[in-house]
């Protein structure tokens, strides 16, 4: 598994969306951020000995997926139960896929009724709202929307 691999996995999953953060950081979201989407994964493209990819394990896997070799608490995300790889083969690739869809499903169940609401439009109406939300987040921030 690498991060090409895992950015093609991410994508097929419902309503997943992605943005390049925080230099080069691939972040991942369950839902466009611009309704209210949260992140759920983040692969890390530097190599900063700050882990390959780090994600949402949930408080019950958490404690269990810390006990595998190559799987450390994630920086500034431990303290809400995100565990990263310091490297590709810490875990295997198709439980790798497993644990980053559980991850994806663990956010959407705590993602706000309108957010779901708004995930679960038609997908030109849910497009039609994003933009329009984008462009109202661009002029509270005195910036162009994209």
């Amino acid at each position: 598994m690498d991060a090409e691999q895992v950015r093609e996995a991410l994508l097929k999953l419902p309503h997943v969306e992605e943005t390049m953060q925080w230099g080069a950081n691939l972040v991942f979201w369950m839902g466009d951020k611009a309704i209210g989407g949260k992140m759920f994964a983040l692969v890390n493209l530097d190599e900063d000995g700050k882990g390959v990819i780090s994600f949402h394990a949930g408080q019950e896997r958490y404690p269990e997926l810390l006990e595998i070799d190559g799987v450390i608490p994630a920086p500034y995300m431990a303290r809400i139960f995100w565990v990263a790889l310091t490297r590709w083969d810490a875990v295997p690739g198709r439980e790798l896929l497993v644990l980053l869809a559980q991850a994806r499903d663990l956010v959407y169940a705590k993602l706000p009724r309108r957010t779901k609401d708004a995930l679960a439009m038609p997908p030109t109406a849910r497009k039609k709202l994003i933009a329009e939300r984008r462009k109202l987040l661009a002029v509270r921030k005195g910036t162009t929307p994209r």
